[in-house]
């Protein structure tokens, strides 16, 4: 009994990471739009993000998935559109101008 409770623990475990991994995949491809979009480094990118979560009370990973399929179907929700320009600005504005994008 012992061996098949470990064996259910492990199987939920697994699940758990592939969708970390699947989420974070959702999240980085986010943050390349908005570093095409904003001109932004890696980590302000990364700010934005999770300002616009923040400010609309939406997870990361729906802002993220929103953003990602931005380019693609050319809509954001006005929530999050009025967030990203509100964010975008107030942070590209307080972010050192390094003329590259950084290796992450």
């Amino acid at each position: 009994m012992e061996s098949l409770a470990r064996i259910a623990a492990l199987e939920t475990e697994i699940a758990q990471l592939r969708h970390a991994v699947t989420a974070r995949a959702t999240v980085d491809q986010a943050m390349g739009v908005v570093i095409a979009y904003a001109g932004v480094t890696p980590e302000t990118a990364w700010e934005i993000l999770r300002d616009v979560s923040q400010h609309t009370n939406t997870k990361l990973r729906e802002i993220a998935e929103h953003i990602r399929q931005w380019p693609h179907c050319e809509w954001l929700p006005d929530e999050v559109r009025h967030a990203l320009d509100a964010a975008v600005p107030a942070r590209a504005a307080s972010a050192p101008a390094t003329g590259h994008v950084p290796d992450r």
